[in-house]
């Protein structure tokens, strides 16, 4: 009886405790203006410390608060101070918006990802004599486990670039640089970056389509979500587009001012579906943050691009999904994204879901950075820290 009389006791106790407990106070939302001006001099102090002419950053926060910050110049020359409507080239972040639209396709039954390719480019004439044809699936394209070597590397094709800036190049053109070739692997047994995958992609996704793959990235993702910012490159006149240094050093043979004129010293056109866009980094962002929240696709497909990765050689751990690279393991924890290269500009686009933010950084320079100081990617881990 009296174990009974204290526990009661104890649970009235309890209760008057909690009762006159304050109220929880509800977390207060990020204060957008400080972190804002938090990224602006880590970037300044970035940007500074790896010599880079310009830096273009932007952020959504997981409330969707989203701004852009910039730091430096876009034209080293004319030394105009970077804006954050300002236009980088993308290099291979730009295939999200090709395998958003693959996704889509794959929702609407109209694209199988388990279906050999032969299904929709088999009736072309040089389609057996692309390495490893009849064994490659529409999954492999996008997971680059296909044995589909680069084209933009062939040293036959770099040097017509060069030659023949204003060449307009199809489809065929490009994968012509592998046929006959002997794959470097059966298809499916390993894994190899190429953007010959995404140019082969393409192809698929205009022959169900029936219509050019950009003009049905505009209507489905760039007007909905009012990416106003984003464009993508089909000539060697990208308007608004910053001025980009390559350095010394290029792998594709190209100068150091890849701008002259008013244009590229090349024709941009050639990446396609390998790349094809150049975008502000606030709109970059949104783009990732739209597509990583499952609104620019659904969450059943989002589950899906992430769920697919495969052991990918882009670091330890690292997985590739459906257009999409799966860090599981970062100091900001499991990330998604994709990093983008083109002579004279890098990009890393970076969204976390732990943290429900998306970060997106450029710069517009190529040229090896400074030992000692930090990649785009570990910059942008750093600054999430702090988000």
């Amino acid at each position: 009886m009296r174990r009974l009389t204290f526990l009661l006791g104890v649970l009235v106790l309890s209760h008057v405790l909690l009762a006159h407990q304050p109220p929880q106070q509800a977390q207060p939302a990020p204060d957008a203006g400080q972190i804002k001006a938090r990224a602006q001099a880590a970037l300044d102090a970035w940007r500074a410390s790896i010599n880079a002419p310009g830096a273009s950053l932007g952020i959504v926060l997981k409330d969707g608060q989203s701004f852009g910050v910039v730091s430096g110049v876009s034209d080293r020359k004319l030394a105009t101070p970077m804006r954050e409507t300002d236009l980088l080239m993308t290099g291979s972040t730009g295939k999200t918006f090709f395998a958003a639209l693959a996704l889509q396709l794959i929702e609407a039954g109209r694209l199988d990802l388990e279906a050999p390719i032969s299904r929709y480019l088999g009736r072309r004439q040089w389609f057996s004599r692309l390495p490893n044809a009849r064994d490659v699936t529409v999954r492999m394209l996008m997971t680059h486990t296909s044995g589909l070597v680069r084209y933009e590397t062939n040293p036959r094709f770099t040097a017509m670039l060069r030659e023949q800036p204003d060449k307009v190049w199809t489809p065929e053109e490009r994968v012509a640089f592998l046929l006959d070739a002997q794959p470097p692997f059966a298809a499916g047994q390993s894994w190899d970056y190429s953007d010959t995958n995404y140019i082969v992609l393409g192809m698929i996704i205009e022959e169900i389509t029936g219509t050019k793959a950009y003009d049905e990235i505009r209507a489905r993702f760039l007007t909905p979500l009012r990416l106003a910012h984003v464009q993508p490159t089909t000539s060697r006149r990208v308007p608004g587009l910053v001025a980009g240094y390559a350095g010394a050093r290029d792998p594709l043979g190209l100068p150091d001012e890849l701008m002259a004129g008013g244009q590229l010293v090349v024709n941009p056109q050639f990446e396609w579906a390998g790349g094809g866009f150049a975008t502000s980094a606030h709109d970059l962002a949104r783009w990732g943050h739209a597509l990583y929240t499952a609104v620019a696709v659904s969450p059943r497909m989002r589950d899906l691009m992430i769920d697919a990765g495969v052991p990918a050689r882009l670091g330890p751990e690292t997985r590739y999904g459906l257009g999409v690279i799966i860090r599981p393991t970062t100091p900001v924890g499991p990330a998604w994204g994709h990093s983008g290269f083109f002579p004279g500009y890098l990009t890393e686009l970076l969204h976390v879901p732990g943290l429900g933010a998306t970060f997106a950084i450029q710069i517009n320079t190529s040229a090896t950075r400074p030992a000692g100081t930090l990649a785009p990617l570990r910059f942008l881990y750093d600054l999430a820290q702090g988000v």
